[in-house]
């Protein structure tokens, strides 16, 4: 799948990913390849990807994340 991670100032992640974690604000959750149609409120914490790269960690300070055919959108307010 594919994973965009943007803040209001700049694009701080684009790339390929096996799996992505989320601070869900109703707790946390995981995207993996072919989920289904998703948006959802992120509360301040890690988001954590699987990539090709190995894993890689950015600390968000809450936004929303959108899944939609193999792709992961994540607005992030900031990254910490």
């Amino acid at each position: 799948m594919f994973i965009e991670i943007i803040t209001p100032d700049k694009k701080v992640f684009a790339g390929e990913a096996s799996a992505a974690s989320f601070p869900g604000t109703q707790g946390a959750f995981q995207i993996l390849n072919n989920h289904a149609p998703l948006v959802s409120t992120i509360g301040k914490g890690e988001v954590v990807v699987d990539g090709k790269e190995g894993q890689q960690t950015f600390t968000v300070d809450g936004g929303v994340v959108e899944v939609l055919n193999n792709k992961v959108l994540v607005l992030a307010e900031a990254i910490l």
